[in-house]
This record gives structure tokens, C-alpha cells and sequence, in this order.
């Protein structure tokens, strides 16, 4: 089973495809300095494939050829970077607060 991954700008998605059906998607939004990654859904034809793993390596791959950062707001999204530690470096990392009372 092959399954390609491809950033869908126009919708603000990485899609993966297995021979040409989307198999799932990851949505974002962006800023100059940043890819939120808010929601990832795999058809239920193809859950436990390995298309969410796929998925989200795909879209982190492409990431890092750019110079911005990923707020991984979507649980999916955050569980995958957090068992795969060579993808830490593209998370954002907030400043400290400066906020006072």
C-alpha cells in the first residue's frame, strides 16, 4: 500500500492519498512563524494502516524544509511528535511570559 502526502494550501491541508482516495487529512492554519496543526481525521477504510503515522511524517517533513515552527494543537498530531523525539526541534517553543499583575 502506497500512501502519498501532499500539502492542499487552498484548503489548508495535508491530504494523504492511497491509489488516489483520500485516505485522511490534517488541517492547519498558519502565521509567519508558525503551522498549527488543529484536527487530523483518517477514513474509516483505512484506520489502522498506518495512514495517520504516514500522514503526519509527510506534513512534518514538508515543515521542516521551511522555516517555521509547528503548534500542534491537534491531540493526534502532539501524541505522534511525542514518541517521535528527531521531530522535537520543530515545535514552538514559546517565550516566557512578560505578563504582570
Amino acid at each position: 500500500m502506497d500512501i502519498t502526502v501532499e500539502d492542499v494550501p487552498a484548503q489548508n491541508r495535508f491530504e494523504a492519498r492511497i491509489d488516489g482516495d483520500l485516505a485522511g487529512f490534517a488541517d492547519y492554519m498558519t502565521t509567519d512563524v508558525l503551522i498549527v496543526f488543529t484536527h487530523t481525521e483518517v477514513d474509516p477504510r483505512f484506520e489502522g494502516k498506518g495512514v495517520g503515522s504516514a500522514l503526519v511524517r509527510g506534513a512534518l517533513d514538508r515543515v521542516r524544509t521551511g522555516d517555521r515552527k509547528v503548534l500542534p494543537l491537534c491531540p493526534f498530531v502532539k501524541t505522534w511528535i511525542g514518541r517521535h523525539p528527531d521531530y522535537f526541534d520543530l515545535v514552538y517553543d514559546a517565550p516566557p511570559s512578560k505578563v504582570t499583575d
